[in-house]
């Protein structure tokens, strides 16, 4: 994909996200942008080549870096630094996951500010600034992704870049009032058996989207530092029953108010299917939450 696709793949989800954040001169060039270019991801789905299978959602792993997992058929064994396996049994689809705009917020060095090449980037918590001493406040979560071909083969090695809002719904490095952080980004490389783990605050809601989390992934980190040799750009949302409980809590005030407004089967980009695209969570608020999905690419 090149860095121009990847601006301008579905232009009316990045214009209503820059909507919501202006900035400027660069909001203005992207407009002009996005207006000129088509939807990628409709023509894809013209062709025939758009994923249409149902979700397979992989169960949550308390592990973070210590931990390894393999597949086979359909049973998960992992195993923990302390030695401890646990075997469940999984089914599902290994469908390509559907191809996404990454908006006019990537960081990824195709629209100016570029996180992948900041020292420390290549990081599990990325709930504080590299480059400041801030921390992004917000109910905590563990995203879990596991990364297999569509024959249901690891990607071991493959590199993810994971980015989101905070919980006033601003994107680091590009809204105005947190343009000089740059927390809620980062790069995990995937392990044997093709998992990342990324602890972060569960994100907030803005008006015109539906909660999401945006990601890319790389065939190696080499190639993630240069922003554009990705061979999926995506993203991905949570389950419906947890937005209640953590819109209510301190921090989110907003948020509840801007979800009433929109739903999943209207929002811009999971209103076409986002079955590949729900990750399963679970926790609570006191405690935090944990959002698992296998990522086929």
């Amino acid at each position: 994909m090149t860095p121009t696709a990847k601006l301008t793949a579905k232009q009316t989800t990045a214009q209503n996200e820059s909507d919501h954040h202006a900035h400027g001169g660069l909001n203005q060039d992207l407009e002009v942008l996005l207006r000129a270019m088509p939807d990628r991801r409709q023509l894809l789905r013209m062709m025939g080549l758009a994923a249409v299978a149902p979700a397979t959602l992989m169960a949550c792993n308390a592990a973070e870096d210590t931990t390894t997992t393999t597949i086979s058929a359909a049973t998960t064994s992992s195993t923990t630094a302390t030695g401890t396996t646990t075997t469940t049994t999984t089914s599902g689809s290994c469908s390509a996951i559907p191809s996404e705009t990454a908006g006019p917020y990537p960081g990824d060095g195709t629209n100016g500010p570029n996180a992948l090449t900041l020292s420390g980037i290549v990081r599990s918590n990325i709930k504080g600034s590299l480059t400041t001493s801030t921390q992004a406040a917000g109910v905590p979560l563990t995203i879990n992704l596991k990364l297999v071909n569509t024959s249901c083969a690891d990607l071991a090695g493959y590199a993810v870049y994971l980015w989101h809002c905070d919980q006033n719904g601003n994107y680091s490095m590009y809204s105005s009032s947190v343009v000089n952080e740059n927390y809620l980004r980062g790069v995990q490389v995937a392990d044997a058996g093709g998992n990342v783990s990324f602890t972060t605050i569960f994100p907030g809601c803005y008006s015109g989207r539906y909660p999401h989390v945006h990601f890319e992934v790389y065939p190696s980190l080499a190639q993630a530092t240069s922003g554009n040799s990705d061979v999926k750009t995506s993203q991905f949302t949570f389950t419906d029953s947890v937005f209640s409980a953590i819109y209510a809590s301190s921090g989110y005030s907003a948020s509840a108010g801007n979800l009433s407004g929109t739903s999943l089967s209207r929002d811009n980009v999971f209103s076409d299917g986002a079955g590949l695209q729900v990750a399963a969570t679970s926790g609570s608020v006191s405690g935090g939450y944990k959002a698992s999905l296998q990522v086929a690419v």
